[in-house]
């Protein structure tokens, strides 16, 4: 059989940890081949964001278009989309080329960076949502794009009626450990192994993108999204603590057994 094909539209971290970076190691570990289309480029560290340059719309779509003439996609996710104007060329894209969609609503950065502009909130949920097969936000992005707070069930439930076929609130943040799935008629609660291994930088992104890789091999929608949290997890516990003055990146690829 050919290798899954699994694309990221999100934007490039310069440090490494997250982003599309993040992703494509993540896409390598899980068993496919990754390909992006690049939406702005930031200067990263793991201290923070210094700047972000946005590419424009049509370059982007000329990035789709290129990977789905040619390789073709299996599945894809979005994360990083900064703007209301390169949400809506996504989005139109994707409606016309659909695939399995994994979209996590990435708002802010670990570091506290703006990464989705308030104008562009609207367009992600009105349109990306309703072309997701599941929607992967972390408790706070959950709590502002359902426009408060409760729990994870609640939350899980309130961004379903607001468009999302299915919604995965990650355990990553808050008192409970449990990444909750909920796709419309029931609730799944799956545990999540938390580490402290100072070192949680593009763990978010790890596990859309892991969750993303197991729909292109065909995995169930709950059997991905467990595939994602054992990945994400491991990755915080392999986690590059040491790199930089702030919080290091995971390690999805556990490069210390292979030096």
């Amino acid at each position: 059989m050919a290798v899954p094909r699994c694309l990221t539209v999100a934007g490039s971290d310069s440090g490494g940890g997250a982003g599309i970076q993040a992703d494509l190691k993540a896409f390598a570990a899980a068993g496919c081949h990754g390909t992006c289309a690049i939406v702005a480029l930031t200067a990263q560290n793991t201290v923070g964001v210094t700047d972000v340059f946005e590419l424009p719309p049509e370059f982007v779509r000329a990035q789709l278009e290129a990977v789905f003439s040619d390789i073709g996609v299996d599945a894809a996710k979005t994360g990083m989309l900064f703007s209301a104007s390169i949400v809506e060329a996504v989005a139109d894209f994707l409606a016309a080329h659909p695939v399995p969609l994994v979209v996590d609503p990435v708002m802010v950065a670990s570091s506290g960076a703006r990464l989705l502009r308030d104008d562009a909130v609207e367009s992600l949920v009105t349109r990306l949502f309703p072309l997701a097969t599941v929607v992967t936000p972390n408790l706070p992005e959950a709590e502002a794009l359902a426009g408060g707070g409760g729990t994870r069930r609640e939350l899980a439930e309130r961004l379903h009626v607001l468009g999302a076929p299915a919604v995965v609130v990650t355990g990553g943040h808050g008192e409970e450990a449990v990444d909750h799935l909920f796709d419309g008629e029931t609730h799944v609660e799956i545990p999540v192994e938390r580490h402290e291994s100072g070192a949680t930088h593009g763990a978010g992104c790890t596990h859309s993108a892991t969750l993303a890789a197991g729909l292109a091999r065909g995995l169930s929608l709950e059997d991905a999204a467990r595939e994602a949290a054992r990945a994400a997890s491991a990755a915080v516990a392999n986690g590059l603590a040491e790199l930089g003055a702030g919080d290091g990146p995971v390690d999805v690829l556990d490069v210390r057994s292979r030096r």
